[in-house]
């Protein structure tokens, strides 16, 4: 076998593994749907994940600089208060990346 047909064999069957790999959720929807661990994990989830990513980056925020970490925990009180109150996720993120950029501009934080 040349270097040519190895070349396209292998780009082949990685295509065929990508392909695969992205059609294998869209073929078992319907499986997965009627499962309840799945119907489990899709209740907690997003919101686990969601926490791990705030912390993550509550802790990498807080340790680039000096000082306590004052900015990141207004900013999260005031996401938390706002989704608690009016429950809009978008409002409760656009004021809370806000105040976070104000409160690291005016060295509060």
């Amino acid at each position: 076998m040349n270097d040519t047909r190895y070349v396209i064999s292998v780009i082949v069957a990685m295509g065929l593994v990508t392909f695969g790999l992205r059609a294998l959720p869209f073929m078992a929807a319907q499986w997965l749907q009627r499962h309840r661990f799945v119907q489990r994990l899709g209740q907690f989830l997003p919101l686990a994940i969601m926490t791990l990513l705030l912390l993550h980056s509550v802790v990498g925020a807080a340790r680039s600089h000096a000082g306590l970490p004052w900015a990141e925990a207004l900013s999260i009180a005031l996401v938390l208060g706002l989704q608690w109150w009016r429950g809009h996720a978008l409002l409760s993120i656009l004021l809370g990346t806000g105040l976070y950029v104000l409160l690291r501009q005016l060295a509060l934080g």
